[in-house]
């Protein structure tokens, strides 16, 4: 079902943009595709990797406002805002954001590096609801 919804996608946007003329020549087919959050997903996770936390965290937050088509990409972003709040000491935020997380996908789990880390590891296995 998921593959032939992005098959028609994916025509759709091709269809739309032949030629790239009329109203969507300004238009990134990925965008269609993942949302229009989806270039201010990638720069926070960019703004994060190089420790600029309040830009990467402004990005983050337009990301989820603009809107993200994939739940692993809302997830992610969650867990980004998650990370800066934890290590900017706003306990509270992380665990909510983690919890936003969660309710998108209630499997999500941390990587092992990232599950280890001082700070938001124990906050998140404290809102990880036990299996």
């Amino acid at each position: 079902m998921l593959r032939s919804r992005l098959w028609v996608q994916m025509v759709a946007v091709a269809l739309l943009c032949a030629g790239c003329v009329g109203p969507f020549k300004d238009y990134n087919p990925i965008t269609l595709i993942k949302g229009k959050g989806s270039p201010a997903l990638s720069a926070g996770i960019k703004s994060y990797d190089v420790g600029e936390y309040a830009e990467a965290q402004k990005s983050l937050l337009s990301a989820l406002d603009q809107g993200l088509t994939f739940k692993s990409d809302q997830v992610k972003a969650h867990k980004y805002l998650a990370f800066i709040y934890c290590i900017s000491g706003k306990e509270k935020q992380c665990r909510d954001e983690f919890k936003k997380a969660l309710e998108i996908n209630p499997d999500f789990e941390l990587k092992p590096a990232e599950a280890g880390h001082p700070q938001w590891g124990p906050v998140f296995r404290s809102v990880k609801p036990k299996k």
